[in-house]
C-alpha cells in the first residue's frame, strides 16, 4: 500500500478570530500586561514563550526564591527591556497595578490558591498541569473560573502536537477500525537528588514553599524541580508526566473520564530515594475502550526505545502509535507493511501559549484549547488511578455526581487537609 494513500500529509489549519461573547476585543498592537507566579524552572519556560510569541510585558513576577526571584527578573529584563516588579508573596503581585494576566508556575499543592484569587480578581490565567493536586481542588477551580468568566488555559501543551492531531484524524476516520484497546508509557530513569534531611538553602523560603501541603524536611530530592516524585507535592510520575499523554487520549478518542480505575505498582528499585512508584500499571476504563498506563523507572524500558513515551492504539485494521512526532501504522492485512511518517510539532509550547494570548486579545472563551472543565477531567483521571494505588482496591468514579462510589477509603483521598493558617478551597 503506497504512504500517501494510507497517511495524508498533517495539515495545521489557521482558526479566525471569534467575535468576543461578553467583552470588547483588545487592540492588536497594545501588550498585554502579565505576571508570574513561581519563577523556577518551568515557570520561565511559558514565560520565555509568552515573549517569543510577542504582544506581552512581564510586569511583575512573585518567588519565594529570592535567587529565582533575582535571576528570572535579570532574564526577563533582558528579554523584553524593561525589568518587572518583584514580590516574594503572591498575593502582592495580584494587586498590582494594571495587570490582565498571571502565569501560574507553582507546584501543584499551590495551584488552586493561587488560581482562586486570580479569578476573584478577575484576572485571566495560564496556569501549569495538573490542574490541582486533589479532587476537590480541581472542582472548586472550574467553579471559580466559570464565576469569574475569565479566559483560562492549562498548560496541556502536547494538545499542540500535529502527531495527536493526525492520529485524531486517522481515528476518526476508520483508517484503523474500530479501537478495542489502548496503552500509554512514559519510561524514563530519574537521577534521584541528595536525600539527605539538611537545613533549606538561605535564598529559598521552605515554610512558604510548602504552603498548604505538609512540610517535610527539605532535602533536595523534594524541591526545586525534584519535586515530581515526592507523593505530597508532585505525586509521581503517572500525575506529572504521564498525565500528558492520558490528556492525549481524552483527546484524540473524545473520551471524558473513565467508570472503573484498578491501579498495582510500587517502590521497587528506587527505595528511599523517591516515595511515588517507580513501578506502575493502571488500569482505566474508559467508554470506548479500555486504557492501559505503564511505567518503569527503571531497567531498559521499552525494548524498543522509540516506544518509551508514545500512546498504542489498537483497531482491528490497524494498530497506531503516536509520539509527539511521529506516527507509526501497523496494518493488519498479512501483505501490508509497516508505514512511518514523521510529523514534526516544532514550538508546542509557544503554540500553546500563543493559544491563551489570542483568546485573551480577543476576549473569547470559545478559542481555548484546555480549558478547566476539560482539564479537570484529565487531572481527575490520573488522580483516581493514583488513589486506587493507594487504597489497593477497585475505584468507581460517578462523573454526574464527581464522587467515588461506595468506597469510603478512596473518597476520603479526594481531599487533602490543609496545614496550618491555609483554607481548603
Amino acid at each position: 500500500m503506497e504512504r500517501r494513500t494510507f497517511i495524508k500529509t498533517a495539515s495545521i489549519g489557521s482558526a479566525a478570530l471569534l467575535s468576543s461573547i461578553y467583552g470588547q476585543a483588545l487592540p492588536q498592537d497594545r501588550k498585554i500586561k502579565i505576571g508570574l507566579i513561581g519563577a523556577g524552572w518551568y515557570g520561565m519556560v511559558i514565560t520565555k514563550a509568552a515573549l517569543k510569541v510577542g504582544g506581552v510585558e512581564v510586569i511583575a513576577i512573585c518567588d519565594v526564591d529570592t535567587d529565582h526571584l533575582k535571576n528570572s527578573a535579570e532574564e526577563v529584563a533582558t528579554l523584553q527591556g524593561v525589568r518587572p516588579q518583584t514580590f516574594k508573596y503572591y498575593q502582592d503581585l495580584l494587586d498590582v497595578k494594571g495587570l490582565e494576566a498571571v502565569f501560574i508556575g507553582t507546584p501543584p499543592h499551590w495551584h488552586a490558591l493561587q488560581f482562586i484569587a486570580a479569578c476573584e480578581k478577575g484576572l485571566d490565567i495560564y496556569c501549569e498541569k495538573p490542574l490541582a493536586y486533589d479532587i476537590q481542588e480541581g472542582l472548586a477551580m472550574v467553579k471559580a473560573a466559570r464565576k469569574a468568566g475569565n479566559i483560562v488555559q492549562i498548560g496541556f501543551q502536547r494538545r499542540q502536537s500535529a502527531a495527536f492531531k493526525k492520529a485524531k484524524e486517522l481515528i476518526d476516520g476508520g483508517t484503523i477500525g474500530n479501537v478495542h484497546q489502548i496503552a500509554a508509557q512514559i519510561n524514563y530513569i530519574p537521577v534521584p537528588q541528595d536525600t539527605t534531611i539538611q537545613l533549606p538553602p538561605a535564598s529559598l523560603d521552605w515554610e512558604e514553599w510548602c504552603g498548604p501541603a505538609p512540610k517535610l524536611d527539605y532535602r533536595p530530592n523534594i524541591a526545586h524541580k525534584a519535586w515530581r516524585l515526592e507523593k505530597e507535592y508532585g505525586n509521581g510520575h503517572l500525575v506529572d508526566w504521564g498525565i500528558h499523554l492520558i490528556d492525549g487520549i481524552r483527546l484524540i478518542m473524545g473520551e471524558t473520564m473513565p467508570t472503573e480505575f484498578y491501579t498495582t505498582g510500587g517502590i521497587l528499585e528506587l527505595k528511599n530515594k523517591i516515595t511515588t512508584p517507580d513501578t506502575l500499571t493502571a488500569n482505566m476504563a474508559f467508554r470506548k475502550a479500555p486504557v492501559v498506563w505503564q511505567h518503569r523507572l527503571w531497567g531498559t524500558g521499552d525494548p524498543n526505545k522509540e516506544f518509551n513515551n508514545g500512546i498504542f492504539f489498537h483497531g482491528e485494521k490497524a494498530s497506531l502509535f503516536t509520539g509527539d512526532s511521529k506516527i507509526i501504522l501497523y496494518p493488519a492485512a498479512n501483505d501490508s507493511k509497516m508505514e512511518e511518517i514523521s510529523i514534526p510539532s516544532v514550538a508546542m509550547q509557544e503554540n500553546h501559549v500563543e493559544n491563551f494570548l489570542n483568546a485573551v486579545r480577543a476576549k473569547d472563551q470559545s478559542m481555548i484549547n484546555s480549558n478547566p472543565e476539560d482539564a479537570f477531567r484529565s487531572t481527575a483521571t490520573v488522580q483516581l488511578a493514583m488513589i486506587s494505588h493507594y487504597t489497593g482496591s477497585l475505584v468507581k468514579w460517578d462523573a454526574t455526581k464527581n464522587e467515588i462510589v461506595d468506597n469510603k477509603a478512596a473518597s476520603l483521598l479526594m481531599k487533602r487537609d490543609y496545614r496550618g493558617k491555609y483554607k481548603h478551597p
